[in-house]
């Protein structure tokens, strides 16, 4: 027996409601097998990455600063003759020199002159004198006797005194001269290297005029400035490492501290004495005048230290990531301090015993699942597969 349905028969409204139950009810089987596969999947890892442990240690305290190198002392080398020509100069900017070293010549044409003129004046002035002795020796004899006036007794022994005079006279003149004769060569008051030559072959210069400036001894200093803050955590005596803008290293140490602070920018200059320049030709890497940045050695203290791979900086803080048994992290915001080499001090934020991500940090987020592998890579290299 064969029954036949006729659609046409079924008034449309109760189609719409058939074909509607039957929708919501695949949607709702569907979501009830789809749910419990949900619950039982795990996240998968994000990365790999490894793992440690703060460590405890000891840090080295060094106090930073900015400064000049400047000259330790510099010595101002002038000419003491006046209105003599320069005949000779021998020494240039950047030379070697020992105490007494003839740094330049005056022609002293003009004053060999002055100086016979003087002999010549202390000759004539030594003749008078002794002719006047001779005198004054006959008037002494003649006054027991009485053969000639005290008058004339007393012009000649007065003679004899001016003669004398004019003798001393003529003398200090002729040693003014030969002084005069002796500044014609300048000498180096000290030893050490020559920063400035002035000094110009030809010119006729004045008394007091500079000629040349020395670094005494070829020693320099760094003119650190410090604030008045950190002031007293230095003394005499402290070691310093200074890096100049050449790239050179020198070491130093405080010799002395500035008694005052500047108004206007609170800081003082602490003077460290650098080791002195090499003797040559050059005055070397580290010039003075030039910028200088440095570092004074205060002693070592206790810190927590973390790999800097370990620190994470974004938006102007540093973090750390935190392994969690289940190996998911979590973000921490961390105050950092002292740098030495690959590690970092921890100041705050992070406890001992906390277990951190190092390689791989820089690309983790807040609860990210992470597998860790602690293990070093193998140096040794496979095998390469036999062929048939």
């Amino acid at each position: 027996m064969t029954f036949r349905l006729n659609f046409l028969s079924i008034p449309c409204p109760i189609i719409a409601r058939a074909l509607l139950g039957a929708a919501c009810l695949l949607l709702a089987c569907g979501h009830s097998q789809a749910q419990p596969a949900k619950s039982g999947t795990t996240a998968k890892p994000a990365l790999t990455v490894t793992t440690t442990r703060p460590q405890q240690g000891s840090l080295p305290l060094r106090l930073a600063a900015n400064g000049s190198i400047a000259a330790w002392q510099d010595a101002s080398v002038g000419s003491e003759a006046n209105g003599l020509r320069i005949a000779e100069v021998r020494v240039d900017v950047g030379d070697t020199v020992q105490r007494g070293q003839v740094l330049a010549v005056f022609a002293p044409d003009s004053v060999n002159a002055d100086v016979a003129q003087a002999q010549a004046g202390v000759a004539e002035a030594q003749a008078q004198a002794a002719d006047a002795a001779a005198n004054a020796e006959r008037a002494r004899s003649f006054q027991a006797t009485g053969m000639m006036s005290a008058q004339q007794i007393s012009l000649l022994l007065t003679a004899e005194q001016t003669a004398v005079a004019r003798l001393e006279s003529a003398r200090a003149m002729l040693a003014v001269q030969q002084l005069r004769l002796k500044h014609t060569q300048v000498l180096a008051p000290d030893s050490g290297i020559v920063s400035v030559r002035n000094a110009t072959v030809g010119a006729v210069v004045g008394a007091g005029t500079e000629l040349f400036r020395l670094i005494r001894q070829g020693r320099l200093e760094w003119r650190a400035e410090v604030t008045s803050a950190e002031l007293g955590r230095l003394s005499v005596g402290t070691r310093a490492t200074i890096t100049a803008a050449s790239g050179a290293r020198l070491n130093g140490k405080v010799r002395t501290v500035a008694p005052t602070v500047d108004p206007q920018t609170r800081t003082a200059l602490v003077y460290v004495d650098l080791a002195p320049l090499p003797r040559s030709s050059t005055l070397g890497q580290a010039l003075p005048g030039m910028f200088a940045r440095g570092e004074f050695a205060l002693g070592a203290s206790g810190a927590l230290t973390v790999p800097q791979q370990a620190v994470v900086s974004r938006d102007g803080f540093n973090y750390v990531f935190k392994v969690a048994p289940d190996n998911r992290v979590s973000q921490h915001k961390v105050e950092v301090g002292r740098r030495v080499g690959e590690q970092v001090e921890v100041t705050q934020g992070l406890s001992a015993d906390a277990t951190i991500a190092v390689a791989g940090a820089g690309f983790l987020s807040d609860g990210d699942t992470v597998r860790i592998n602690n293990n070093p890579p193998s140096s040794a290299t496979p095998a390469p597969a036999a062929t048939k």
